[in-house]
């Protein structure tokens, strides 16, 4: 056991939860971080509450940055057709958001460093 504090960066899919339950795990207080991106829909962040409930976090926020601001993807860009075709080998799908990540990570250790936290968690696609 340890009396550290991770960030969960949590989306609401399967591999955040799995980081943030993996985190939980080995023994650190988990504070659960999501964001309102823009995205077209709110399946993501009510399955992040549901996740950060669940798994009893010590606290969880989500919070607001506007990447639809500038489009780039499907999941942002209402004017973007959604793919229903599956994924396909070697394509980055219209899905993908350009910098989502790196925007979350950082915003993930803004948190981290005001809260004494010394892990960041995530679960991310490979594509992403």
């Amino acid at each position: 056991m340890t009396d550290s504090t991770a960030i969960a960066l949590l989306s609401g899919g399967l591999d955040s939860a799995t980081a943030a339950a993996l985190a939980i795990k080995a023994g650190f207080r988990v504070i659960g971080l999501s964001f309102d991106y823009g995205q077209r829909h709110r399946r993501e962040l009510d399955a992040a509450v549901e996740i950060a409930q669940t798994l009893k976090l010590a606290e969880h926020h989500t919070i607001h940055v506007d990447l639809a601001m500038w489009g780039g993807s499907s999941l942002t860009d209402q004017d973007q057709t959604l793919p229903t075709g599956g994924v396909e080998a070697g394509v980055i799908p219209n899905t993908y958001v350009p910098g989502r990540n790196a925007v979350f990570i950082a915003i993930g250790l803004s948190l981290a460093e005001a809260r004494g936290a010394d892990r960041l968690v995530l679960g991310v696609n490979a594509v992403d």
